[in-house]
């Protein structure tokens, strides 16, 4: 899912510091569907990576200011994308 660091980002910024499988539990719990547990790691470890999560000793992750940066950026793309689509709708 081309998405899923959206939802990852969301639930650590909702939740605060979190393990990787209550990552996947809170997705589920928040947005209703259920990633698979080895696509959600994969994303966990590229956004670390990427410096958008950093994880601390007790294996907790958080998301970084360039994390949230990157997910509000993200956002704002997705909300012009939506009006750019609703203006395609013929009006009532």
């Amino acid at each position: 899912m081309e998405v899923l660091w959206l939802y990852i980002i969301a639930v650590l910024l909702r939740h605060g510091p979190t393990y990787g499988y209550d990552v996947r539990r809170r997705i589920t719990e928040d947005f209703g569907f259920k990633p698979a547990t080895v696509t959600t790691y994969t994303v966990l470890y590229r956004l670390q990576r990427e410096g958008l999560l950093e994880k601390d000793e007790a294996g907790l992750y958080s998301v970084t200011g360039k994390g949230v940066e990157l997910f509000r950026e993200a956002l704002g793309f997705l909300r012009e994308l939506v009006g750019g689509l609703e203006a395609s709708l013929p009006s009532n």
